[in-house]
């Protein structure tokens, strides 16, 4: 019950990071059916958030503290998808030796959640269209129905509709799961959201990794607000995990991002410049987040940097870098 207790904190509306721009209409979208029996289906491409969003949607409903049961269709074997999900009873099949109850069984009361239905087989989509319209299962070997209690949630990333026109996924049950859709955009449309998601990162791989990060570079910044995120949020998950790692100096600095973010013909940031606009651009940005990091305090940050004060003041002079910007300046501090 406990653990119960914290995911329905967890994955309270208030607590999500990231529903802001693009995603405030999500947010109210699930707003207004968290506390219905609703049948959702979530749309988004790989890596959007749609388990998270199927977790906030049982999490704050009235079936919270029932079972939540997810089924991965697509990592299940076609020919134990049926078992898996109905159940089956003594000697249905060759190693059947005792009866064992499907998920939506063991849902019952609470949610079912069945990702990338877009995978599920035609002769399995029958069945489903009967739970969707009777609430009611047949175990396999069985002729006898079961009642069943529960919500269902999909999600999927294939395009429903035109495997409909092809005849790999059936109107009705489009029809029957398409009750209410909720579109997850792709990261790439949501970059306000960026830069809270990675700073939620940071502070999650920190306490997981026994690590101390205290903010992120401007050109790593630049970097990531740049890129495309084609994996969205799992990439930039996966990003920060090994930026993280390699941070050693409190600081992600764009070398710590992934090879994708730093490939030039790949983020359109090849460079033409001299070698002495790319060394003096380097000193610069090292002068600027040293000066960050001290607050401003050229003493320090001459330490820091192995040089001595004058030399500082000398290169911040021909930087046009006024170090007294630097005394009031806010970190970027991972909460």
């Amino acid at each position: 019950m406990n653990n119960i207790s914290e995911k329905i904190t967890s994955y309270s509306l208030e607590s999500i990071v990231g529903w802001k721009g693009a995603m405030s209409e999500v947010y109210e979208s699930i707003k207004c059916i968290v506390d219905t029996d609703t049948t959702v289906i979530i749309r988004g491409e790989s890596g959007t958030g749609k388990e998270l969003a199927a977790n906030i949607i049982h999490y704050n409903s009235q079936r919270a503290k029932k079972p939540f049961v997810k089924v991965n269709i697509a990592a299940l074997p076609e020919s134990l998808i049926d078992s898996e999900l109905f159940g089956y009873e003594k000697g249905a099949f060759t190693g059947a030796v005792q009866s064992k109850p499907g998920r939506f069984e063991l849902a019952s009361g609470g949610t079912i959640f069945l990702d990338e239905i877009g995978d599920m087989p035609l002769s399995t989509q029958v069945k489903l269209l009967r739970v969707l319209q009777e609430r009611e299962i047949e175990r396999l070997g069985s002729v006898k129905t079961t009642k069943v209690d529960v919500r269902i949630l999909a999600a999927t990333h294939k395009n429903l509709e035109d495997m409909v026109k092809l005849g790999t996924f059936r109107s009705d049950l489009y029809y029957r799961l398409n009750v209410y859709p909720v579109f997850l955009p792709p990261l790439r449309e949501r970059k306000t959201d960026i830069i809270p998601l990675a700073e939620h990162f940071i502070a999650e791989f920190c306490k997981q990794h026994n690590k101390t990060v205290k903010r992120i570079s401007t050109p790593a910044l630049d970097m990531m607000m740049s890129y495309e995120w084609h994996g969205n949020i799992r990439e930039l998950q996966n990003c920060i995990e090994r930026a993280v790692l390699m941070s050693s100096d409190g600081v992600i600095h764009g070398y710590h991002l992934s090879p994708a973010l730093q490939t030039a013909d790949f983020s359109g940031t090849r460079e033409n410049r001299t070698l002495k606009e790319a060394v003096d651009a380097f000193e610069k940005e090292l002068i600027i987040e040293t000066l960050k990091s001290t607050s401003g305090n050229r003493s320090k940050a001459a330490k820091t940097l192995g040089t001595t004060e004058r030399i500082l003041g000398y290169k911040c002079s021909y930087h046009k870098i006024d170090y007294k910007h630097f005394r009031s300046h806010v970190k970027v501090t991972k909460t």
